[in-house]
């Protein structure tokens, strides 16, 4: 099964399996993974599961949708490039090994 590695602000690690579908979000609020909040369970409608995602995988996801670019306008911590909303990525064989990084924080 196809995992992503999270790497919290403070530089913890938690590698999480992820089933070909499901969204990272999904993957890292079951595993456990502390950062991503999920508030809208994934509607795209809340910015609580924004991510960084590692350079080298940037182009390797789906293209981003308008309403998921304005919703990041909205994130609490810095838009970056590799910006994207956890929620708005699903799983794939492909993407086995990707690695994002959480943002300090994802509400007030």
């Amino acid at each position: 099964m196809p995992h992503v590695t999270f790497i919290a602000y403070d530089g913890n690690q938690s590698t999480v399996e992820i089933k070909p579908g499901e969204t990272i979000m999904f993957g890292a609020t079951q595993g456990g993974v502390g950062g991503i909040l999920g508030e809208c369970g994934g509607f795209c409608s809340c910015a609580t599961c924004h991510v960084y995602v590692d350079d080298a995988w940037i182009a390797k996801l789906a293209p981003m949708t308008e309403h998921e670019d304005e919703m990041l306008e909205g994130t609490v911590s810095e838009r970056q490039a590799g910006s994207r909303l956890s929620c708005q990525i699903a799983m794939t064989e492909a993407l086995d090994g990707l690695v994002v990084r959480t943002p300090e924080q994802q509400s007030i």
